[in-house]
């Protein structure tokens, strides 16, 4: 997960509210359920600590869900009167998650707003294709090709004359192939997509798998069925899954194999909360690795003001020169530090129970 977009948070001090609440369902008490929902919340901020200014500013901000047409929700940010960020969720919450604390909680994110791969559903057949963009949010038509339209059948004679016709059809074939692979290739690039559907029948499919370029044949998936009709929703959703999935279990490899000492004896991955601090703090980590239900990830660690300030006691951050600190979760301090020096995040949580070890790792910049 790209952490650029929660930059916002980082420009200021806490403490802050942070918020994840479900998308209201489509009732006749829906209004009166949202108030009640932003109510309950707004106390629950009061209760722990926050100003009256932030508590109203997330109540409004919660009722104003009504007119979202959001299937899963939204996080909200907030400090000093204002929300700062509310990004859409890709996953509903399991209820209202609510926090008052000197720094954001983000780690949520990584899953309820994280890996959400945008797919090109592209309908392929002897005459061109049609390009579907589907995401959590929905669907959008993303454009269409048309090829030569004629000869696209064959024969079943034999004689030199159909023999003839047939080779000119083969030749369409491979020609409509091309242009849809090419025009499938600039609808990923302007749509950033990050995985290909093609649905349709085997030749056709397979035609156009073979003509995309190199660097887009490991985001294809050839869907099982589909041909001659949209594809379901469920369909879709699978791919989506298995995408996540595979990314997960990629960088979980990498990190693996990272851990060993290298030829200078190092490690080029660590995992638990000292040694992820120690990289936080010299702007080591490359990726952070998040298991959240990890007992590492809310353990406690000590920040200052800027995000390299971060020590596992009170005590280290005196010693560094730092004068004010604050007690924060290990997940928030450390997702702070690697959105300073942008570094992504990605949870495992699809792809293993026990590492990282403690629920936290990073692989590192340099040994």
């Amino acid at each position: 997960m790209d952490l650029a977009f929660l930059h916002p948070l980082y420009e200021h001090p806490g403490p802050w509210a942070s918020v994840y609440v479900d998308a209201p369902r489509p009732t006749e008490d829906t209004l009166h359920e949202r108030h009640l929902a932003a109510v309950a919340v707004a106390r629950e901020l009061s209760t722990q600590g926050a100003d009256e200014e932030t508590c109203v500013a997330v109540r409004e901000a919660i009722e104003e869900l009504r007119h979202s047409s959001e299937p899963h929700g939204r996080a909200f940010f907030a400090r000093g009167g204002e929300v700062v960020l509310d990004p859409a969720l890709t996953r509903s919450p399991e209820g209202s998650l609510v926090r008052w604390a000197p720094l954001p909680h983000t780690a949520p994110l990584l899953e309820l707003a994280g890996e959400d791969p945008v797919c090109v559903v592209a309908y392929v057949d002897r005459k061109g294709a049609d390009f579907e963009l589907r995401g959590a949010l929905g669907r959008q038509g993303a454009g269409s090709v048309t090829g030569k339209q004629w000869p696209v059948h064959r024969t079943s004679s034999s004689d030199w004359s159909e023999r003839h016709f047939q080779l000119r059809v083969e030749n369409t074939w491979e020609h409509n192939a091309a242009e849809i692979a090419d025009a499938l290739a600039v609808c990923q690039e302007e749509t950033g997509a990050d995985l290909l559907i093609l649905v349709g029948d085997e030749r056709e499919k397979r035609s156009v798998h073979e003509r995309l370029p190199k660097r887009l044949q490991g985001r294809v998936v050839e869907a099982e069925h589909g041909a001659g009709s949209r594809l379901l929703d469920e369909d879709v959703e699978q791919a989506r899954a298995e995408h996540v999935r595979q990314r997960a279990e990629r960088e979980l490899e990498r990190f693996l194999a990272a851990r060993s000492p290298g030829d200078d004896g190092q490690p080029g991955a660590v995992e638990g909360v000292p040694a992820l601090v120690e990289a936080a703090r010299e702007h080591r980590i490359d990726e952070l690795l998040i298991r959240p239900d990890g007992p590492d990830a809310h353990r406690e660690v000590w920040v200052g003001e800027d995000p390299d300030q971060v020590a596992v006691r009170r005590t280290d951050l005196k010693i560094l020169g730092e004068q004010n600190s604050w007690s924060a979760r290990a997940d928030d301090a450390l997702i702070r530090s690697a959105v300073a020096t942008g570094a992504p995040a990605l949870s495992v949580t699809p792809v293993s129970e026990e590492a990282p070890v403690g629920g936290l790792g990073a692989l590192l910049r340099w040994a």
